[in-house]
């Protein structure tokens, strides 16, 4: 299989079906065939938004973590007919991170650290984005480095972004040239 490019929402999208992540590409090849159903796991895709969250809904009670964590990013921002709730959100992220998802990890940090459905916990946050990123979630890992920008560490910072940036992150190469062209980061940093 080909890899997905970085930022992996930009370039997929994730299946209400069966919860895999499948590229544009893939879903317009099937789609100039003339198939209506999902490129990974052939099930008919559902027309209405109501259809897509019971497909959900039914993996959900499966305790699949990924399914687990799409219905919460659904309440999260009150999406396919979801009233918002924040709150539901962070239990569902919860929920999906015991259960294995590592981009329910990545929520979980970003609830804590905007203080979202959650009382903000800035380090409960890199406590999450730490255990991502060592599962290897690119933008947990990004955002660890932004954490140590912030407690003034630019040598961990720039650590953190070279193994992200290594992942195909764009913004982290973006810092790491910032840093280097402001005289902070060397030449061997920015040529890893």
């Amino acid at each position: 299989t080909l890899p997905i490019p970085l930022p992996m929402d930009g370039h997929s999208l994730l299946m209400a079906c069966c919860t895999k992540r499948v590229c544009k590409g893939c879903i317009m090849a099937v789609e100039n065939r003339g198939m209506t159903e999902c490129p990974f796991c052939r099930t008919p895709c559902p027309d209405s938004d109501d259809g897509k969250l019971k497909m959900i809904q039914a993996r959900v009670r499966k305790k699949d973590p990924q399914a687990i964590d799409m219905l919460g990013k659904k309440y999260f921002f009150g999406s396919l007919g979801s009233q918002k709730d924040v709150r539901r959100a962070v239990e569902l992220f919860t929920e999906a991170a015991e259960l294995g998802s590592i981009e329910a990890l990545f929520d979980l940090g970003n609830a804590y650290f905007h203080g979202e459905g959650v009382q903000q916990d800035k380090g409960k946050a890199n406590e999450f984005y730490k255990e991502g990123a060592m599962q290897g979630h690119v933008e947990c890992r990004y955002n660890l480095g932004q954490a140590e920008i912030r407690k003034g560490d630019l040598d961990r910072a720039v650590r953190h972004w070279v193994i992200s940036a290594k992942m195909g992150h764009e913004n982290s190469v973006e810092n790491i040239k910032k840093l280097f062209t402001a005289g902070v980061g060397t030449k061997d940093q920015y040529m890893k």
